[in-house]
């Protein structure tokens, strides 16, 4: 396992998080991938591995500490090491403020939040142990700002970012890359293709994010040099408002 190494994708859906595992499988990562059921990430396994890679799915739920810890302690002693983990739940709902109930705040506080938080306690204690590794939270524009409808998204986005930036000041001195990429504009996945046909209609413009795209990104902050870390970087279609 000495040469081996390992990424961790919490929240590998069919757009975003696959593409990151699928990008950092090609350079010879072992791709761990997580949804809360593992039967849907059996195509993403099995496109990774038919491509010449490595993978492995595990259906988890984030939001339980007692199943984070078993992740985590079962990758690094079956698998290899967690040099990468990425955090990549969404958890966007949108609710006027007097429909929002709270459960619903809760419940995206503690997918979109919370779960992060123990993902990267887990994995920072095994970093930590390395000198070494790069942990990734996925933000989006409600990590910078709050739009009606979406005070319990926002809230949990805009934690997300401060756990992130504590984690980097406390990790980035013991050389840990933390690091908090913010998604502002449409990407293109089912949702979009769905229910904002205006705007996937876009795409061929350039006007909505390639999940590829995203994963380039992260595969460069990832590579970064200790000497010129990336903590926050913004990816937006050029045609994206803002």
């Amino acid at each position: 396992m000495n040469d081996k190494k390992a990424i961790l994708v919490i929240g590998a859906g069919d757009a975003t998080g696959g593409a990151i595992a699928k990008r950092f499988a090609r350079e010879g990562y072992i791709a761990c991938v997580t949804r809360r059921t593992a039967d849907k990430l059996e195509p993403l396994v099995q496109e990774i591995k038919a491509a010449g890679g490595d993978a492995h799915g595990f259906g988890s739920d984030a939001r339980k500490e007692e199943e984070m810890v078993a992740l985590v302690d079962n990758i690094e002693k079956n698998i290899a090491p967690i040099e990468v983990a990425v955090f990549n739940i969404g958890a966007n709902v949108r609710f006027g403020i007097t429909e929002t109930t709270a459960r619903v705040y809760f419940k995206v506080w503690e997918m979109a939040c919370f779960g992060g938080f123990l993902m990267g306690r887990e994995v920072a204690k095994r970093m930590l142990e390395r000198g070494r590794g790069t942990i990734i939270f996925t933000g989006a524009t409600a990590s910078l700002r709050g739009r009606e409808g979406y005070a319990a998204f926002s809230g949990a986005k805009h934690g997300l970012r401060a756990l992130a930036q504590s984690m980097a000041r406390e990790l980035w001195p013991k050389g840990i890359h933390v690091a908090h990429p913010v998604i502002d504009g449409a990407i293109d996945t089912e949702f979009i293709r769905t229910n904002f046909p205006e705007r996937y209609a876009l795409l061929e413009q350039g006007g909505v994010v390639s999940p590829d795209s995203i994963g380039e990104a992260y595969w460069q902050i990832h590579q970064q040099p200790r000497n010129a870390w990336t903590h926050e970087m913004e990816l937006r279609p050029w045609m994206e408002t803002w």
